[in-house]
Parts: structure tokens; sequence; C-alpha cells
């Protein structure tokens, strides 16, 4: 995760928040990214379910964004 994600997160209380992580990658997926945010904010509820990308196929992946947004409600 960069840095300033976790900057971010110690800046801002996600308390009692829904955080739902995404990202675009050149192959390391989300790596140890979820469980990260997970100990930053032990009293938010993280969506272990991301959506991840690789760069490569980011263009076509706007049928894959909607899908995965629908399977969790919105």
């Amino acid at each position: 995760m960069p840095m300033a994600l976790y900057s971010f997160f110690d800046e801002y209380d996600f308390s009692g928040k829904t955080i739902i992580p995404f990202n675009v990658h050149n192959g390391s997926r989300f790596s140890d990214t979820i469980a990260a945010i997970q100990d930053l904010e032990p009293n938010a509820e993280v969506i272990t379910d991301g959506f991840t990308v690789s760069e490569r196929e980011v263009a076509e992946a706007a049928g894959d964004v909607g899908d995965w947004l629908r399977g969790l409600g919105y």
C-alpha cells in the first residue's frame, strides 16, 4: 500500500464506516493491503471482496466494475 494511504488512515477516523477497497495493479493485486487497512481501521467494516484489475485490462473493465458494484448492492 502506498505510504500516502498510511498517512490518510492516520489522519482520518473511519470508525463505524464501511471501506470498500479497489485498485489497479501491475501484478501484485492487493498483496496485504486489505489486512493493512483492517489493522489501521479496526473499528471500520472493511469489505474483503475488493475489486482489483491489471493495468493491462483496465480499459475493458467497466462491465466487471459494474458487476462488482451490483454484487455489493450499489
